[in-house]
């Protein structure tokens, strides 16, 4: 009993390190690539709505860890002070926020913001996180503080892995699929995460993303 718990032990560590080594060479070889987009959206960005370009907002991380979550800013400076009058002023879109913490029609969001939420480009920031060992390329989705509740008794398993870029849930219909089914998506690939999972979701991924299937 000790040999086996001994080699799945190490066989658990390899696979994490195989992780570690798949998430360094994406996130490096994407950025180089995606360096000249990158560049370009950083401008049309400032360009929009001027002020700060990318948006570092507080989610939740392995082993219950904060962290500055990255992205492309894609809501207007003063997004909070509108989210709060909203939902003191709009039933329907405070409960829409209570149920899925989104908004299908967000007042807050620019022009450009959009384009890059529905083509996930307002992600790619991220790939600095995954570089930090604070994400990893697949994993589930960060999520914020208050969001902690809706997993239950399930949040120590979704905690027991870093959140990553994509995931089951995006490549499940995102936005379309219930929180309830987000959770269950989130604790099942905790349970089983391994390299070749990675691998499979990675490769759902590309079609999704083009698809912008229940993004918004």
């Amino acid at each position: 009993m000790g040999f086996q718990e001994s080699a799945a032990r190490q066989t658990s560590q390899l696979d994490l390190l195989a992780v570690r080594i798949l998430d360094i060479g994406v996130a490096s070889c994407a950025l180089i690539f995606l360096a000249p987009l990158m560049i370009v959206v950083a401008c049309l960005v400032y360009a929009v709505d001027p002020g700060p370009i990318f948006f570092a907002h507080r989610r939740m991380g392995k082993d219950g860890r904060m962290f500055p979550c990255l992205k492309f800013r894609s809501m207007v400076t003063d997004a909070e002070a509108r989210l709060k009058h909203l939902l003191a002023t709009d039933p329907e879109a405070r409960a829409e926020w209570a149920r899925d913490y989104k908004l299908r029609s967000d007042p807050r969001i620019t022009p450009i913001g959009n384009f890059l939420r529905r083509s996930s480009i307002d992600e790619l920031p991220q790939l600095l996180n995954v570089l930090r060992g604070e994400m990893s390329i697949v994993g589930p989705r960060p999520i914020v503080e208050g969001e902690i509740e809706r997993y239950g008794r399930y949040f120590a398993e979704y905690s027991r892995v870093k959140p990553g870029i994509t995931g089951l849930w995006q490549v499940s219909g995102r936005n379309n699929v219930s929180y309830r089914r987000r959770v269950a998506l989130d604790v099942s690939y905790a349970r089983n995460k391994s390299v070749v999972l990675d691998l499979r979701i990675l490769a759902m991924t590309v079609p999704a993303v083009f698809l912008a299937r229940g993004s918004y």
